[in-house]
């Protein structure tokens, strides 16, 4: 590590939203090119930098800055050179000239002073002079919060944030509580405020130490997809977390109560918001449970003319489902794969479109939406989209997500019917409810054994197990259906009786492999010469699926060997490194967290953008169209030929994609899925992750590994068990309704 010290003569490109800098440095008797996150750094302000030498394929010999302190200039030629840099609104070279020419090296110290001597200088009004004294002082403060930041290793930028929030307060807030950072300041945690805490002095046991490691507990917790955590497990958390005994943090729970931070009911502890919101949930949910007026013979006589005319065969279950559609406000619809819940979901579709009704269709993710649009002919968009999703929000307000369709301005629809619920959570599930009036139809269809919601909760499986709405589950396997082994075998694994391994089939395969490379070389040939053909779709069309992360077949490393392979470093294609990541053009990737400020656009073939709007939602995939170092930033086109620039800032919010992990896969169909299985830990190797492994496959299933592997997830019913208390919630609202 090297340091360089000198002024900055000139910055070439500074990237707003990231930092990202390109400056010369005159150090050292000559200009040197700088790269780096310098956020805040003005021209004409001498540094200090840390860092080394780099040589660019491009640009040539660099310097690349790994941290760097702003210091005041010593001699008159500094203080000039800083204050004609444009770094002072109003002040130009000629102007600072006049200024240092009348004060010299005393300059600084004046200007901070006695600011009114400023109009001694020829063209300085006393107005002129406040306003220079003003911006010295708060470049002076942030300079020095920096430095005062740094001693802590903070970064320059996170230290601006710090600085932005708290302004001179942030001594104080540093010195008393630096906890209030994890609750207050985007990209601060826990932990790192812990160890902040550690270096200023903090006690272990201080108060706000406790109250913020709960916090952080329910919110790790969260994470998991709960709502709650019972009393022993969060006190055995915070105990492993906080390295202190139980009975030091029980008190905290009752100031945090008295905070209103949670909810503490029986021996469950919830974050306030989750409580509420599952509580919220289930008194729309009766809100929206009437019965509709209906003249029961005339809806049957009208449904079986219609059926009729659209040629569509309904069954007894089926039936039942539609005019359970008709006459009540809510119904829940539910059934795995083949069961005819799409051919249920058009008849309803038809019905109240006859009846003149304003129909609304959403799913939680674009690939559901599409899948949703393509079965039913009928416009579907994402749940966010339907609810028009507020992009009005700063950075520092990106934890709050706000929809302009809610209770105040409802969803202008008579029947609304969401597909995909076992992905919604507890918080789009609150955001939906509250924009559907009451006396609008609200139909929930689902599958529930597919996987949960990423998010917190188990929104479906709790409605359906509160047994308090109407609902119907279709069970029986229609005979097209029928004709697909992913069909069948979805249905006995759901069972939990083995299936057929043995290759007869012609759209469900097992290739018994039990080397980890043999089943790299098979997974490159399967999705780049054989499965293209079998299916008739290109190799970005397959899908790796996998349970894990990590491990020898986990998506981390199936991601590098598939972009090796499959989308091979060439001379036409640019390439960007972040962390461990290449990142090419032509990849395939995946959002990986809900965004709801990522702009993106559709543009038409002659580069005009037709349509605009903003949010990108976890597990969306789509590909790396272009990377542009000069702009420091990458282009990807999802779904729908939306496309979102990345600064290189966000490139934490993509990973590469042929390869995902089971749970992001929800709600997605591929033409052909490869599922990699050897081993794993039992608690994730289950029936459930094979369920819904098998049924995101539309064409063709190829199970690479080992069948004892896939025999025994058949067997394994344990499940990671989600704490929500949505159920009981809907119960205690029905018992005290009566």
């Amino acid at each position: 590590m090297e340091t360089l010290s000198g002024y900055v003569e000139h910055i070439i490109y500074q990237n707003s939203e990231n930092g990202y800098t390109v400056l010369n440095l005159a150090a050292e008797g000559e200009e040197i090119v700088c790269v780096g996150m310098c956020r805040g750094l003005s021209q004409g302000e001498s540094i200090s930098a840390r860092g080394e030498y780099i040589d660019h394929p491009v640009y040539g010999s660099q310097f690349k800055i790994s941290g760097f302190q702003v210091v005041v200039p010593q001699d008159s030629i500094g203080m000039e050179r800083y204050l004609g840099s444009g770094a002072i609104k109003g002040v130009g070279p000629a102007l600072a000239a006049r200024i240092v020419k009348r004060f010299g090296e005393d300059t600084f110290r004046l200007i901070e002073e006695e600011p009114e001597r400023l109009t001694e200088v020829r063209g300085i009004s006393e107005r002129k002079a406040r306003e220079i004294a003003i911006q010295m002082e708060e470049k002076r403060d942030l300079r020095n919060a920096l430095v005062y930041l740094q001693q802590y290793g903070i970064s320059n930028t996170l230290a601006i944030k710090i600085y932005n929030a708290y302004g001179a307060n942030l001594y104080g807030v540093m010195k008393e509580n630096p906890y209030r950072l994890a609750e207050e300041i985007r990209g601060v945690g826990f932990k790192m405020a812990d160890e902040l805490a550690g270096k200023i002095g903090i006690h272990a046991d201080s108060e706000y130490r406790i109250k913020s490691g709960i916090i952080y507990v329910l919110l790790q917790a969260v994470g998991e997809g709960n709502c709650y955590l019972p009393l022993d497990i969060l006190l055995a958390r915070g105990e492993k977390l906080l390295g202190i005994d139980r009975n030091d943090i029980r008190p905290q729970l009752d100031n945090l109560m008295m905070d209103k931070k949670v909810v503490i009911k029986g021996e469950n502890v919830f974050s306030s918001s989750y409580y509420y919101a599952e509580l919220n949930c289930a008194g729309m949910l009766y809100d929206l449970n009437v019965s509709m007026p209906v003249e029961e013979k005339e809806a049957e006589q009208k449904l079986e003319k219609l059926a009729g005319e659209l040629k569509i065969e309904l069954d007894e279950l089926q039936m039942k489902a539609v005019m359970g559609s008709i006459r009540n406000g809510l119904f829940l619809l539910s059934g795995g794969p083949g069961t005819g819940k799409t051919t249920t979901i058009n008849m309803m579709i038809h019905y109240f479109e006859a009846e003149g009704l304003d129909i609304f269709l959403a799913a939680p993710t674009g690939r559901a939406a599409k899948r949703m649009t393509e079965a039913t002919g009928f416009e579907a968009r994402t749940i966010h989209r339907m609810l028009e999703l507020n992009s009005a929000l700063s950075d520092e307000d990106t934890r709050r997500v706000s929809f302009e369709r809610n209770e105040e301005n409802p969803l202008e629809a008579d029947v609304v019917i969401i597909d995909e619920m076992s992905m919604v959570d507890i918080q789009l599930f609150q955001a939906l409810l509250k924009a559907v009036a009451p006396g609008t139809r609200l139909v929930l269809v689902g599958d529930v054994n597919q996987l949960p919601s990423v998010g917190p909760g188990q929104v479906l499986r709790d409605l359906l197990g509160s047994g308090r709405f109407p609902m119907t589950e279709l069970k029986k396997i229609f005979r097209q259906a029928e004709k697909s082994d992913i069909v069948v075998n979805a249905h006995r694994i759901n069972s939990g009786e083995q299936i057929a391994l043995d290759n007869k089939s012609r759209d469900f395969f097992l290739l018994e492999r039990n080397d980890v490379n043999v089943i790299y070389k098979h997974m490159i040939q399967l999705i780049s010469e054989k499965l293209p053909r079998y299916v008739q779709v290109s190799p970005y069309e397959i899908q790796v699926l996998t349970p894990m992360r990590k491990g020898s077949l986990g998506c981390e490393t199936l991601n590098g060997i598939l972009q090796r392979y499959l989308n091979p470093a060439d001379e036409s294609k640019k390439e960007h490194i972040s962390g461990s990541t290449i990142y090419r053009e032509g990849d395939k990737v995946m959002q990986i967290k809900n965004n709801y400020q990522l702009e993106w656009e559709i543009v038409s073939k002659y580069g005009i953008a037709i349509d605009r709007g903003t949010g990108i939602f976890n597990g969306d995939m789509g590909r790396i169209l272009e990377i542009s170092e000069v702009s420091s930033s990458l282009v990807v086109e999802y779904d729908e030929q939306r496309r979102v620039t990345y600064p290189f800032s966000l490139l934490e919010e993509l990973e590469l994609s042929y390869a995902v992990t089971i749970h992001k896969a929800q709600g997605s169909e591929y033409p052909a899925v490869i599922l990699p299985l050897l081993s794993g830990p039992k608690m994730l190797f289950n029936r459930n992750l094979l369920y819904t492994a098998i049924t995101r496959a539309r064409s063709c299933v190829t199970i690479l590994g080992s069948s004892n592997t896939v025999r025994s997830m058949i067997e394994n019913v344990s499940e990671n068990r989600r704490y929500t208390a949505l159920a009981a919630r809907i119960r205690e609202h029905g018992k005290a309704a009566l």
